[in-house]
């Protein structure tokens, strides 16, 4: 374990920004882990997965910890589930992949999104219908203070959309080393409610898909609309999908009678942040080496040389002119550093 100076995080940042730290350590295990903790007290630190959820927009005067702590494992079984231990180092998208090789069913709509198994919990994320909180059991995290271990359970983590106690009581306070999920071993809940996935499997054919041909589809849809980072810097979706009061999206609805929407409750509605986005006309724009891709608006993205305050300076413009335009304010679902 080396800490080294002056680093570049260009290669650790799926936005491909060009910022540096001031030090940086990468830990392999939590024994590693404990020891930079204990050792470094009193300095400032940030803590780094996968990089593939924040927008660096200046350089880390700080230690950052890269967490690349590595294995996986199956913990204990029953006749219809099993439990599965991935450390947090494991990337997300081939730990999915390994999960369906073995036909243990859950994670397969969330295929293909980037990033590591580590920070999953933290954004609770989400694609095609399934979030986190369906297949998650519990996770170990190290406090930063003290280096003491503590199990998280499904219920403190207190899950919403895109949220967890990780953004909010217990902002950086623990460093997520290990994750348990619990997999269906048979009787999948096979989950096709969008669209999208319909009309793939529909494309090949496919009436009774396994949990192989759902993972398919959903590469196939997100390849489709969203760019490969190590070609086009980005970090997926930037912005949340605003949900609103069904009273408040009622009268912008009657003016904007074209607005999708999905109701979310007997209360709330939630309205694509894309859709008003491509609306607003900024779908495929450029601001030098800054834009919006050209397949998804939702995706903010980094053309080469980008500095991180462009790419932010484009996310306000987009975010003022959706409240003028409708009204909506939509929040960012990047960590902004």
């Amino acid at each position: 374990m080396k800490i080294q100076t002056n680093f570049s995080l260009k290669n650790y940042n799926t936005f491909g920004i060009e910022a540096k730290a001031n030090q940086f350590v990468a830990v392999h295990n939590t024994t590693e882990l404990r020891c930079i903790l204990e050792q470094n007290k009193s300095k400032k630190k940030f803590i780094l997965g996968g990089g593939s959820n924040m927008l660096l927009t200046q350089d880390i005067d700080a230690l950052v910890i890269h967490v690349d702590l590595k294995g996986k494992k199956i913990i204990k079984e029953d006749d219809d589930f099993v439990w599965v231990e991935s450390q947090a180092g494991e990337n997300w998208h081939e730990f999915v992949l390994w999960t369906i090789d073995q036909n243990l069913g859950g994670l397969e709509n969330m295929s293909l999104i980037p990033g590591n198994v580590g920070t999953t919990p933290v954004q609770n994320i989400g694609a095609y219908g399934t979030e986190i909180k369906d297949t998650f059991d519990s996770c170990e995290a190290m406090t930063i203070e003290n280096q003491e271990m503590r199990t998280f359970t499904k219920a403190e983590c207190h899950f919403g959309y895109r949220e967890s106690v990780f953004k909010n009581e217990a902002k950086d306070q623990y460093i997520i080393t290990s994750v348990v999920f619990k997999l269906t071993k048979r009787n999948h809940k096979i989950n096709t409610s969008y669209g999208d996935i319909t009309a793939e499997l529909a494309k090949n054919n496919i009436t009774n898909p396994t949990l192989k041909e759902i993972s398919n589809a959903v590469i196939a849809i997100r390849q489709s609309k969203l760019p490969d980072p190590k070609e086009l810097g980005n970090s997926g979706s930037f912005f949340k999908n605003p949900i609103l009061l069904k009273s408040d999206f009622e009268k912008i609805h009657q003016q904007f009678p074209e607005m999708k929407y999905y109701d979310v409750s007997e209360t709330e509605v939630k309205v694509p942040a894309g859709w008003l986005i491509e609306q607003a006309g900024f779908k495929g724009k450029r601001f030098g080496d800054a834009g919006i891709h050209k397949n998804q608006a939702l995706v903010l993205v980094n053309y080469g040389n980008a500095t991180g305050q462009e790419i932010l300076d484009v996310s306000k413009n987009i975010q003022e002119t959706i409240f003028k335009t409708f009204g909506i304010h939509i929040e960012a679902e990047v960590n902004v550093i």
